[in-house]
């Protein structure tokens, strides 16, 4: 997470800002079909936007974006970057002044969207959605509860959400972020059962690494693989057995409507003291506490792990039965929980745009054509009928409908980056089997959701996505920098060291000195807002 700074500001300079950006954004929408025109009588606007590296450098040459300049009219001048630099691309753009007219899969933290609201960098786009966008007004419509959690405490709108809906509650796709995947060709092998307890689970491990489960002689096996920090990678999934489990953002709502801050549990402590088991005896790959994730999906493709952690299989190991999902196990005492995130498909600064922007009207409409549901599929999946790379789509004509093809062994992640666009775009649940199929693969995951963890998932409430006041999200941005290294930091020591028990108190005095009782007042008394709503 990047570090911000304190803004320091006042309410009172905060209300200027508002006042100027609205009063830009009237003078500019009066002039608004003026503007820069190509020769062909296009008008032409300037995009920054972030892209992976297996998409091509200009978006322009992307598809979706061809067929979206045939449908609009409007020619967008693209400034791209990978994803590794975008950010700081972005971020010294708008301190230098030298704005583009918007930002596309802009990707900005509540705080980076109030913090250009009152610098006057971006503007209010309340207007703009009421007179110029009737698709979005229709997601609104359709789905009100989105219009409550973009507008900011302000009651202004300053980003263009990205919205997609599949499940609901305990049983939405992303009430589980990381998903144990163990090696059943070598559970087999070796007449092994699947584990049930954390204590199997050790001696599963223990035989994958003394036994040579893949037989070629070497004890070249890596029992237990993941990425040491937040994410679908994170060996976190296990914490559950031992109490309310970990989540990203270190946050888990109790059923008595109680934020807790996780690191700060006894059960925490207990998890941390099981992965240093395993460290002991050899089973965590030795790469885990630096690797990425090009290096770990290099190992997975191999066949190397015994257990490890991904969001899908296919990403990893293939789309194939070599490895299957380990149920959540008991802890030591008996008890099974999983821990529901506080994910949703939802992100509120998904697209800005900027003060400079003298084509208002035709941004507002170019926007608003990402909100049709037929295009939302697009940005979101990919597209049809593209003759010279393989299709994530077939259009369905007679039922103007975009199907799902199958995908052949092709990791679907690859596809996604290759030909999607991303950005500003809603998919609500009402959408499938109307405008689009469920893809193979989130139809198997929102299996696994709903058999094998949501039945075990204790918290009955998640986070809610809360958009706090700037003053809120200043003292969370301060604090969480320091206090979420902190906690990263300590726990990777305390996988390879074991002194947990030694140094608990110490580190439970020093989380007091970074904040985190205001932390979890901010949290407690957000969470409360929401739910009186």
């Amino acid at each position: 997470m990047p570090t911000y700074r304190q803004a320091g500001r006042t309410a009172k300079a905060l209300s200027a800002a508002v006042l100027a950006s609205a009063l830009l954004l009237a003078a500019c929408d009066s002039g608004a079909d003026g503007g820069e025109q190509s020769p062909d009588g296009k008008i032409t606007l300037n995009l920054m936007t972030q892209s992976s590296p297996l998409a091509p450098a200009d978006p322009n040459d992307k598809l979706i974006n061809k067929r979206l300049e045939e449908t609009t009219g409007i020619h967008i001048n693209w400034k791209n970057y990978t994803r590794d630099i975008f950010v700081e691309k972005r971020n010294l753009a708008m301190a230098s002044g030298d704005f583009p007219d918007a930002i596309f899969d802009a990707g900005y933290s509540d705080y980076e969207l109030l913090k250009l609201a009152k610098d006057g960098a971006i503007i209010p786009l309340n207007d703009l959605i009421e007179r110029h966008m009737p698709n979005f007004r229709k997601v609104l419509e359709e789905a009100p509860e989105y219009r409550a959690m973009i507008t900011a405490p302000d009651g202004n709108i300053y980003a263009f959400p990205w919205i997609e809906e599949l499940g609901t509650g305990k049983e939405r796709i992303q009430a589980v972020d990381a998903v144990p995947w163990i090696n059943v060709d070598w559970l087999k092998k070796l007449g092994l059962e699947m584990p049930t307890t954390t204590e199997e689970l050790k001696q599963v491990l223990i035989a994958f690494k003394t036994r040579d489960p893949n037989g070629n002689g070497q004890a070249d096996e890596i029992p237990l693989s993941f990425i040491n920090k937040p994410g679908a990678e994170d060996v976190v999934f296990l914490f559950g057995a031992f109490g309310l489990g970990e989540n990203p953002d270190h946050a888990v709502v109790t059923n008595e409507g109680k934020v807790v801050f996780t690191p700060a549990e006894e059960g925490y402590k207990n998890a941390v003291k099981y992965i240093h088991e395993l460290y002991k005896e050899g089973l965590i790959d030795v790469e885990a506490y630096t690797q990425d994730w090009s290096t770990y999906i290099a190992k997975g493709k191999d066949h190397k792990y015994g257990l490890y952690f991904a969001w899908d299989k296919s990403n990893v190991t293939g789309d194939n039965g070599s490895y299957e999902v380990m149920p959540p196990l008991a802890g030591p005492d008996g008890e099974i929980n999983v821990t529901q995130t506080n994910a949703y498909g939802f992100h509120r600064g998904k697209m800005v745009i900027t003060s400079a922007n003298k084509n208002l009207e035709a941004t507002a409409k170019w926007v608003d054509q990402m909100y049709d549901p037929l295009q939302s599929v697009q940005n979101n999946w990919g597209t049809y009928g593209d003759e010279t790379q393989q299709n994530i789509f077939e259009f369905d004509a007679e039922n103007n409908m975009l199907k799902h093809l199958p995908l052949n062994g092709t990791a679907p992640i690859e596809l996604r980056e290759k030909t999607s666009i991303g950005g500003p775009l809603a998919i609500l649940d009402s959408y499938y089997g109307k405008y689009t199929t469920k893809p193979d693969d989130a139809k198997e995951r929102l299996r696994i959701v709903k058999e094998v963890m949501a039945p075990h998932m204790k918290a009955d409430h998640a986070m809610p996505s809360i958009f706090n006041s700037i003053e809120e999200l200043e003292r969370l941005t301060t604090i969480e920098t320091d206090l979420f290294a902190y906690v990263l930091r300590m726990r990777t020591e305390w996988y390879q060291n074991g002194k947990i028990d030694e140094q608990w108190d110490d580190y439970l005095k020093e989380l007091e000195r970074l904040g985190l009782p205001e932390w979890l007042k901010i949290k407690q008394t957000g969470y409360d807002r929401a739910m009186q709503k």
